[in-house]
């Protein structure tokens, strides 16, 4: 082990010889430069919006689109939920089937159905920095109880 560390002391050391450390700091500057200023731009992506409608959790697959900034800072807040009131959404009762794994029988169940464009409306007034594109197919979910 300690061979091994003085061999790449010793790379190490005439690598220097041929990089200086002054031309690796502004390589590493102009990098950040670079990425800042990219990030000014505007970008189209793909993102899962987790959402509550009254105590029900779905995720939403969403194409949306913003400067990188606003997209990267989503990014690392996607953790926190969405509440949306389902009186704020137009939506159906339908009957499902649904299978039973236990018993490999098929139940009817009845499912709210929620239009796919009252979410991306309800979703869009909740995102003020980015502009929701469209919403993919998300589950249906269970009559909420009153």
């Amino acid at each position: 082990m300690k061979r091994l560390f003085a061999l790449l002391k010793v790379g190490l050391q005439k690598l220097r010889n041929y990089i200086s450390p002054v031309f690796v700091a502004l390589l590493v500057i102009s990098f950040s430069l670079w990425y800042i200023s990219k990030l000014n731009y505007t970008y189209t992506t793909d993102f899962n919006i987790k959402v509550k409608v009254n105590g029900e959790r779905i995720i939403v697959p969403c194409v949306v689109e913003g400067k990188g900034s606003n997209l990267i800072g989503y990014g690392f807040y996607s953790s926190r939920r969405v509440s949306i009131p389902l009186s704020e959404l137009n939506y159906d009762i339908v009957e499902v089937e649904v299978e039973d794994e236990g018993t490999n029988t098929i139940n009817h169940e009845m499912k709210v159905r929620i239009s796919p464009i009252s979410m991306q409306d309800a979703l869009s007034i909740r995102f003020s920095n980015i502009k929701i594109v469209s919403v993919g197919d998300f589950n249906d979910i269970d009559i909420p109880n009153k």
